[in-house]
């Protein structure tokens, strides 16, 4: 019988609480994403993650340590070689990858590009490291006029297409992306194909909601794929499902933005079909993060903890178990660079039933989730992590 009847996890995309031990392999010291923040906005008010505990994870402006957290709390750091998105979340479910995934900062290889035209029938522009929204600005108007396709990267381990919706359809797009797919394998595997459909006129291009993702599958069996197999219902929100390819996923809710995704996480709280809810809510990381808007950053922060107590957590059942935590860092006050920031994520577990007030300490890799899991659901088998369900 398990402890707890359902785990609900949050993942707050990008949302790091200072730099990790090797940081500066990264070129990310004196990154601390959620702390800066709060500076840029002279203090944040964040009362209900504050009476969680996260206070007492890093020094926050505007929200003091609590002297008896209602949540277990700690920090997590990331034990594989990358810092995106897909690595993060593949550790939370107990992949770790010990070599990062291909990077293409000058863009390209000519061969990869050369294939890809030649399966598409279509030529290409960019082919280059760039911000979403400023390559279309830039390569827009050209695209337009001669149908070939935006192809661009990031930081990221990704390639990333992108077309106006009245030149290329968003169905078409995604056979584009398909084809994109099955050309990135082996050590050209990327961890995501992007498709990025934009409309508008020149010189007020904007990106559509019809974005789609399509990951790479982890090379490992994940906490997600353990769960299924033994019979668990997982509920995949946001961005999750592409993230793992879809497997081990049960059903997913495709979200907009982050108040959509609030609106999906309570209405499945209360739906109380799922073993697992495996949330993300990305606009820390795609709209603030990346953009270096600290000010909108930390406004979406106390937005998110407004929702928590209004939306969420009275929604919970006495025996759920609500995990929040993150999948890497994107402080948005470097100016260095605009990519994702090395960092410890945290970690607050909170459930009705417990009393809370629990040091979880620094854990070992985001792995100790996917662990604690496994063992509520009384899963059993070698897997990466270290749970943390005894401490609770």
């Amino acid at each position: 019988m398990p402890r707890f009847s359902r785990i609900v996890l949050i993942v707050i995309d990008a949302c790091g609480v200072g730099e990790a031990p090797d940081a500066a392999l990264f070129g990310d010291e004196g990154a601390s994403t959620i702390a800066h923040a709060a500076l840029a906005l002279g203090g944040i008010n964040m009362p209900v993650c504050q009476a969680l505990g996260l206070g007492n994870i890093a020094t926050i402006s505007g929200v003091t340590p609590s002297s008896r957290p209602k949540a277990a709390w700690g920090k997590m750091r990331e034990v594989s070689a990358g810092k995106d998105s897909t690595t993060g979340h593949w550790e939370l479910m107990g992949c770790v990858l010990r070599s990062p995934l291909p990077t293409y900062p000058h863009g390209f290889p000519p061969d990869i590009i050369a294939e890809f035209e030649r399966r598409t029938g279509r030529g290409t522009l960019g082919n280059k490291t760039a911000s979403g929204t400023a390559i279309i600005e830039e390569l827009g108007l050209e695209h337009l006029l001669t149908g070939n396709l935006i192809v661009y990267t990031s930081a990221d381990s990704v390639f990333q297409i992108a077309a106006h919706e009245e030149i290329v359809s968003v169905e078409q797009l995604y056979e584009y992306c398909h084809i994109a797919r099955e050309l990135l394998s082996g050590a050209h595997a990327v961890g995501r194909v992007i498709a990025r459909p934009f409309a508008g006129a020149a010189g007020s291009f904007k990106r559509t909601e019809r974005r789609k993702d399509f990951s790479a599958e982890p090379p490992q069996a994940t906490a997600l794929d353990i769960l299924s197999a033994a019979g668990r219902k997982t509920l995949a929100i946001g961005k999750v499902h592409d993230l793992f390819a879809g497997r081990g996923i049960a059903e997913s809710v495709k979200t907009r933005d982050n108040s959509d995704g609030v609106r999906a996480i309570g209405r499945a709280c209360q739906e109380a079909k799922a073993d697992l809810i495996f949330a993300n809510l990305v606009d820390f990381d795609q709209e603030w993060g990346h953009r270096r808007d600290a000010i909108r950053f930390a406004r979406g922060l106390e937005a998110f903890d407004t929702a928590l107590g209004a939306a969420i957590l009275p929604c919970l059942r006495e025996d759920d178990l609500l995990i929040i935590t993150a999948d890497h860092g994107c402080d948005p006050t470097f100016t260095r660079h605009t990519d994702h920031t090395r960092e410890y994520v945290p970690i607050l577990v909170f459930s009705p039933s417990c009393a809370g007030n629990v040091n979880l300490g620094v854990r070992e890799s985001f792995a100790d989730i996917g662990a604690t899991a496994l063992e509520n659901f009384g899963v059993r088998g070698a897997f990466a992590g270290k749970s943390f369900l005894n401490e609770l």
